[in-house]
Order: C-alpha cells, then sequence, then structure tokens
C-alpha cells in the first residue's frame, strides 16, 4: 500500500468527459489499495473568465473578493470529480482549502502556505476515502480566502505531499513527462526517465511550462517524489528526484529557452562605487526581478554601459522606474525585445570542463552572435536574437549528444 497525492491541472478536467477519465485513473489508484488525496484545478478557460469578470466590474478590485471570485473554479470541479467517483462506487469526498485547513499569509492572490492541518485527511485516507480537493486555494489568519498565484495547484498537492509524507505526488498534466528540450521545436528530443530537482527547477525557471518553479522548490526541499504523466495516454513518465537517486549523470540534460525577455542597457552612467548598487535597489523597490547583468567600462574608465534582462512585461514599469530617478545621471537608455535566452542545463556539469566551449562554438557555427552570458553551477545561460531561437536549441541539442536515436 502507497501513500499518493494525484494532481489535476485545467486541461484534464477541461469537461465532463475528461473528469470521467481522471476519475478512471483515481479508481484504479484506489483499487490497488492505496490511500489516495486528489488536487484539482478549474476547468481549462474557467479561471481566465473570473479573472475577467472581476476585472470587468472592479479594474481596482478588492484582491479578498478578487481571491474569493477566483477560486471558485476549483471548488466545482472537486465537487464534480466526488460526485463521479461516488457513482463508480468509490467512497470520495470533497474539501476546500479552508476545510482542510490550508493556512496561509495574507497576500491575496500570491498566498504562501505556513501549515497543513492532516489528522483529518490522514484519517479519511487510512479509512479508504478519496479525498478531492480543491487546489490553488487557502485560508489568512483573518479568515479571508486566499489564492496561491500561478501554480498554485501544483503547490498545493506537493505541499500535502510533504506534510501527510506520501510516497509519491503525481502530477497529470497535458504532457507525457519533461523532455531533453520543445520537442515542438526539437523532433528529436527525448523524454527522460528521471531528472534533479535542481535541473527541473532551472528548466522550470527557464521556460519549460511542465512545472511550477514554486511546487519544484518546494519538493526539492521536502524531498517529495513527483511524477510528471499525462493524462491523455497511459505511457510511463518522468520521476523528479534528488541527485543520489540518479546513478549516471548526463553532462547536460536539456536545454531550455524563454521569449519573455527583454533586454536594457542604460548608456554612459558615472563609473563610481555604489551606482550599480542604487540602480537595482530602486529596481527591486519597484519589485522587478533583473535576470542577466553585463557592465562595459568606457576606455577612459569615467563611465560604464549597465546591461541587464527583465521580463518583457516589466520593461515599460523598469523605463519608467530609470527615467524618474533623480539621483542616477546616463546618456540614453537603450530596450530590445526581440531576443531570447537559452540555457543548457545539467548536474553532470559540475564535475565536467568544456561545457561553455561547445556551447560558444556551436553558436559561433550558425552566426549566432551572443549578447549576454549568465552562469550558474549547472546551467549556462546566453541572450541572442529571438529570430535565431529554434536554430540555436536544435543545434545545441545535438551538439550535446541528446538527440533520440
Amino acid at each position: 500500500m502507497s501513500r499518493i497525492v494525484m494532481k489535476f491541472g485545467g486541461t484534464s478536467v477541461a469537461d465532463l468527459e475528461r473528469i470521467k477519465i481522471v476519475a478512471q485513473r483515481v479508481k484504479k489508484e484506489a483499487d490497488a489499495g492505496n490511500q489516495v488525496s486528489v488536487f484539482v484545478s478549474a476547468m481549462a478557460g474557467t479561471t481566465d473568465q473570473l479573472v475577467r469578470w472581476v476585472e470587468e466590474i472592479s479594474p481596482l478590485h478588492d484582491a479578498r473578493e478578487y481571491d474569493t471570485v477566483v477560486s471558485a473554479g476549483e471548488q466545482i470541479t472537486a465537487g464534480l470529480l466526488a460526485l463521479t467517483l461516488q457513482d463508480m462506487g468509490i467512497p470520495a469526498r470533497s474539501w476546500l482549502g479552508w476545510q482542510i485547513p490550508f493556512k496561509t499569509n495574507q497576500v491575496h492572490s500570491a498566498a504562501r502556505i505556513e501549515e497543513i492541518g492532516t489528522d483529518e485527511i490522514i484519517k479519511r485516507m487510512e479509512e479508504g476515502i478519496v479525498c478531492v480537493m480543491a487546489g490553488f486555494q487557502g485560508i489568512s489568519a483573518d479568515n479571508r480566502i486566499t489564492t496561491l498565484g500561478r501554480g498554485g495547484t501544483d503547490t498545493s498537492a506537493v505541499a500535502l505531499a510533504a506534510a501527510i509524507n506520501a510516497d509519491r505526488c503525481d502530477i497529470y498534466t497535458d504532457v507525457d513527462g519533461v523532455y531533453t528540450s520543445d520537442p515542438r521545436i526539437v523532433k528529436q528530443a527525448r523524454k527522460l526517465d528521471k531528472i534533479t530537482y535542481e535541473e527541473m527547477l532551472e528548466m522550470a525557471s527557464l521556460g519549460a511550462k511542465v512545472l511550477q518553479t514554486r511546487s519544484v522548490a518546494m519538493a526539492m526541499n521536502h524531498k517529495v517524489r513527483v511524477q510528471v504523466l499525462s493524462s491523455f495516454t497511459d505511457k510511463p513518465g518522468t520521476m523528479v528526484v534528488d541527485e543520489d537517486e540518479i546513478v549516471e549523470k548526463q553532462v547536460v540534460s536539456g536545454i531550455a529557452y524563454a521569449k519573455n525577455e527583454a533586454q536594457i542597457t542604460i548608456v554612459g552612467v558615472v563609473n563610481e562605487p555604489g551606482i550599480a548598487s542604487n540602480i537595482f535597489l530602486l529596481l527591486a523597490d519597484g519589485n522587478i526581478n533583473v535576470d542577466m547583468i553585463i557592465q562595459n567600462e568606457t576606455e577612459d574608465g569615467r563611465k560604464t554601459d549597465l546591461t541587464f534582462t527583465v521580463t518583457d512585461v516589466d520593461l515599460d514599469k523598469t523605463t519608467s522606474i530609470l527615467k524618474g530617478a533623480n539621483d542616477i545621471q546616463f546618456d540614453s537608455l537603450l530596450t530590445d525585445i526581440n531576443v531570447v535566452k537559452i540555457s543548457v542545463i545539467g548536474v553532470g556539469m559540475r564535475s565536467h570542463a568544456g561545457v561553455a566551449a561547445t556551447m560558444f562554438k556551436t553558436l559561433a557555427e550558425k552566426g549566432i552572435n551572443i549578447q549576454v552570458i549568465s552562469t550558474s553551477e549547472i546551467k549556462i545561460s546566453v541572450l541572442i536574437n529571438s529570430e535565431y531561437t529554434e536554430l540555436a536549441v536544435r543545434a545545441l541539442h545535438t551538439a550535446y549528444g541528446l538527440d533520440a536515436e
């Protein structure tokens, strides 16, 4: 007998027929004698519609009421799945975030989980009852409904799996696992049987849409074994596990890309101690997340050009902050949204030389100019012109021997 948490996203529960298919998957686990909890998202498109209604009725809305409205989609799905399971003869009941409870802070629409009540859930699971839960939602200390933000149902599932010591957390989505790159671009991309938490975290933060970074970070911190599976096929998925579980580590496990990048260059900043600190503190105060950074001094050393990247949605806000800063003097501000970040990822990079050299040589051979470079222990990222996205990803995939045979 295993204790399993299952999570189904919006496309998996898009209509009644798909909810019935999900119920069959849940029934299979229950019939095998496993203790099962299930988290569900809202039916595909429901949350977007609820958000549109809120914004239409009140553009400057109360965030607490926003959470009340947008959390409703998960409640509907949880009830429908519980009813479907009951009609199949499986004991089941639905739970909302406040009933468990998922206690969170009071940051509405981006709440953080602080505590989970597990006694009742464990008791029901041990009695053979399938607990069907509305993901994405919780309750604050002042008794208001909260939502966990983007990827919140993944986060809910991993958090409960950690709290109840589940053997596994299965994330069902519209893809059948984690691939070495985007199969839509690289036809030779291979599905990975296993991937480390760190690699998955890098991939998720660098453009891969399979899992949200927050849920991966939580799984890594609590050592929750996560399996990524498709709701639409019966193929084996990809296990996200601790590095110790992977005996033979690939030097490079995947190539990721992120298109939502914008490059900013502050030209002619006075080159003096503290200027970079002043600039990035200003952006931090504006909740702007800065990624890749490069600095170039002028020949006389009196001025410097500072180049960095932000997400494209933050570009206008960033330029507005910089232009409005009276204590930061510069000659001009250059921006470019026609850029893409390409990343090579792999825990094996820690113990192998030449990974960066292969990347730069491969791009050079394809005539692709590198604008910015950033690295970590298991990742090398470069910023290039967006028109070369597919060429770069395919060439690197081949260069690191990732193509399927």
